[in-house]
């Protein structure tokens, strides 16, 4: 879908602002009905080459001629746009600015993706909302409770401020009132006049502070009601939506309602103490008869006030960002030793008096008071580099109260544990149990199932309420090796999918719980669309049950899933080879859905038989566990109908050559020496240049480049010998190591890679598939 169209869907107000994003640079009549053309072309390249600029811009002059004289052919030259005023507008304004005109185009161009990506995350939370209408509702019931606490508290300050100028009015009379009855003397019934008025401003006064006491208690068990909906509703609710946004699921995530209604009970909370010593002070200085009854009820009334304020703030500490490490953005709770990473704590108790009066510091632990570290045999044993404690502090960004720890970096400890031994950790590795050992000693875990939690203890002192405030992480996997991150990954997944959140279970895959096919297609589908910002549809993940479910029960085992070694590996390590091509390679042409992906050989064979010739798909290898893609198409030829597929491309050579521009370039050479291009039609019946047009660089399109120096032009053209090599293998997921130099380069690399991750290494020569050849042309004739 073009970029105009998804803007044109937005809501008035975001129409707005790209209407703004265009105002006083270029008619937006321009942008409207020259999309495609204006979507086609690489206007950040031409915002800094004059050439390629020129190109652009003729490109839409001659858009513009090709509608004009459609609109001529059609005779609706008056009902249609004004074609030749827009052209005249453009040679007006930037006949001679063309590079003008390309920097305006590439900036407005960023802008309409920043406005599709606001309106993309808005989606995101009402999405949300909308799928569980219950929240929003529950959210305003309790936003409507704590606001009636917030008033009953305002009431009780009116009450007691009343009741203060009850007792002044009192003490006034029975100082005043001798002189007062001198004054009018004559007056017999002064005196009882004055003595009845002082008894019923007492008994006022009286009634008013048990009001006030029994509105503060009212108050307080409201209060504690709300407390146990934040604790055990609302925040555990949250924790359980984190930990599906950690595995992909596009949930909303944001802290914002649950502090604002944490600090709204926090505050009148603050407030009960405050109130009753004002009230503890009028007694005091009017010297009450009652003080004494008094005093025992709210002591018992404060008491139960910072009981309540101890249970809010002990839950108020919670982990916004779960630990992450750069590299791997998309996929929190794994930690590799030696590798910076950050996590994020948030109190949610956002007072000011609280940033004014306390230094709140939150000291970070790792593995502290684990029990599986004593119990389970290998358990290994890490330590932060470092004391990272850092103060909370309101940031402007957010507005939060948070401590952010960026450089945080794991050691494990060395000659100190069961496990912390590398050979014994090497023994675990693929997590198999040796034959001859007791049932004791096979109660341990493989790395990948050894999970790990960051504790965080931040020192609270504040309105006579002293105590430690504790919150932890959601359980993490160390590993020592990049190449690990796919199963502890699997072990990531299977955690946060399974556990609630609150319970932290740390020796789950002792006995792990199985997957049904529904959870597990619904955690590989946000893998997708985390990726490629795309889910799986119905038919993709009908294709890939078949790899996962084997078994009467439906059900997906861990031990299933998660294995992993040279002779066999899961599904999974398959799937995950594919995320990576679609994250590095493919996640424009994944997120259009021109990818079908997941359908095995014979079931593309049924489809394109009774399509026209040159009727492609584009499916993922499986055979290639590292992820590769190949497109197979139907050819109608001698009598006979065949379903060829060009042997798969790999990530090395989508680096050299996106799939776009082979698609576009892919030649069949036939006899004679002639060259074709079979690919005609995406499946369905789209053809191919609608398909892909967006994505086509400025070379495929433009005019061919003349002789430079005496050398004919060449470009990167992937051709086959027809008939093509043999199709790809077959739908079993075969896992096969081979010892080929060019497997043994590729494993130089990745150690490369893996000791020197900072630097920008370029691919290896010769990782190139036969398909692939350099062809040079004949600038007079570009095809």
């Amino acid at each position: 879908m073009a970029q105009w169209e998804e803007l044109r869907k937005l809501d008035s107000t975001l129409q707005g602002h790209v209407r703004q994003v265009y105002e006083g640079k270029i008619h937006l009549d321009i942008r409207h009905h020259l999309c495609l053309p204006i979507e086609s072309q690489d206007w950040d390249s031409a915002a800094v080459d004059q050439n390629k600029a020129c190109i652009c811009f003729r490109a839409l002059l001659g858009d513009l001629d090709e509608q004009l004289n459609r609109a001529v052919r059609e005779n609706n030259i008056l009902g249609g746009p004004n074609f030749s005023g827009m052209k005249d507008y453009l040679l007006k304004h930037f006949g001679n600015q063309q590079l003008y005109l390309a920097v305006i185009l590439s900036e407005c161009l960023k802008e309409e993706k920043k406005i599709l990506a606001s309106a993309g995350e808005a989606e995101v939370s009402s999405t949300d909302l909308r799928n569980h209408p219950t929240m929003e509702q529950n959210w305003r019931m309790l936003e409507h409770k704590i606001n009636e606490l917030k008033k009953q508290t305002s009431e009780v300050k009116q009450e007691i401020k009343s009741l203060e100028g009850l007792y002044e009015k009192l003490g006034f009379i029975l100082k005043n009132w001798q002189s007062r009855v001198e004054e009018h003397f004559g007056l017999p019934t002064s005196t009882a006049a004055v003595e009845e008025e002082c008894r019923q401003q007492t008994h006022i006064i009286t009634e008013t502070k048990q009001l006030v006491l029994r509105q503060v208690g009212n108050i307080l068990n409201q209060a504690e009601q709300n407390i146990v909906t934040l604790i055990d509703v609302e925040l555990t609710e949250w924790k359980r939506r984190q930990q599906k946004a950690c595995i992909g699921s596009p949930v909303d995530t944001s802290l914002d309602h649950l502090e604002k209604m944490f600090t709204a009970v926090a505050e009148v909370l603050l407030q009960i103490p405050k109130q009753l010593q004002k009230l503890q002070d009028l007694i005091g200085k009017y010297n009450s008869t009652d003080s004494s009854n008094l005093t025992g009820q709210m002591a018992e009334i404060e008491s139960f006030a910072l009981s309540l304020l101890k249970k809010l703030l002990s839950n108020a500490l919670v982990v916004e960002h779960q630990p992450v490490m750069a590299s791997l953005p998309q996929r929190p709770l794994i930690i590799k030793t030696g590798v910076r990473f950050s996590v994020s704590v948030r109190f949610l108790a956002n007072l000011t008096e609280f940033i004014q009066k306390c230094s709140l510091k939150v000291t970070p632990s790792f593995d502290k008071d684990v029990e599986e570290a004593k119990t389970l045999k290998g358990f290994r044993q890490f330590d932060l580099d470092s004391n990272n404690y850092k103060f909370m502090d309101a940031y402007t960004a957010g507005g939060g109260l948070e401590a952010e720890f960026g450089h945080m970096l794991l050691k494990e400890r060395k000659g100190k544990g069961k496990g912390s031994q590398e050979t014994k950790v090497a023994d675990r590795q693929a997590g198999k149990r040796k034959r001859n050992q007791s049932e004791e000693d096979q109660l341990h875990l493989t790395v990948f199932e050894e999970l790990h939690i960051i504790k965080f203890v931040m020192a609270f002192k504040h309105a006579g309420l002293e105590c430690d405030i504790e919150t932890s992480s959601l359980p993490l996997v160390v590993i020592s090796s990049t190449n690990q991150v796919p199963a502890a990954w699997a072990s990531v997944m299977w955690y946060n999918m399974l556990s609630n959140g609150e319970q932290r279970d740390l020796s789950l895959f002792l006995t792990p719980p199985s997957f049904t096919w529904e959870q597990l297609s619904q955690v590989l589908s946000w893998q997708f669309l985390s990726a490629g910002q795309l889910e799986l549809n119905k038919d993709q993940l009908s294709t890939l049950r078949d790899k996962f479910v084997d078994n009467p029960d439906g059900l997906v085992h861990w031990k299933d899933f998660s294995k992993c070694d040279k002779n066999e590996s899961s599904a999974w390590f398959w799937i995950d080879g594919i995320l990576d091509l679609i994250k590095k390679h493919l996640a424009d042409i994944w997120r259009d859905g021109s990818i079908m992906g997941f359908v095995t050989r014979t079931k593309t064979e049924e489809m394109l038989q009774e399509k026209p010739t040159g009727t492609f798909l584009l499916r993922f290898s499986e055979s290639n566990k590292d992820g590769a893609i190949t497109f197979s198409w139907v050819d109608h030829a001698n009598g006979g109908t065949h379903v060829h597929a060009v042997d798969p491309y790999t990530k090395q050579e989508l680096l050299v050559n996106p799939l776009p521009h082979i698609i576009y370039n892919y030649s069949l050479k036939a006899q004679k020496n002639t060259n074709r291009n079979p690919l005609l039609y995406l499946y369905p019946d789209i053809p191919k240049d609608t398909a892909f047009r967006h994505y086509y660089s400025g070379s495929e399109t433009s005019a061919p480049k003349s002789s430079k120096h005496g050398y004919v032009p060449k470009n990167f053209i992937p051709v086959s010998e027809n008939p093509t090599p043999p199709p790809s293998p077959t739908r079993e997921l075969e896992m096969m190591d081979t010892d080929s130099p060019q497997d043994t380069s590729m494993e130089r690399q990745k150690v490369i890679q893996e000791l020197f991750p900072d630097l920008l290494l370029s691919p290896l020569p010769g990782v190139c598939t036969p398909s692939l050849q350099y062809t040079s042309m004949d600038p007079q004739s570009f095809a």
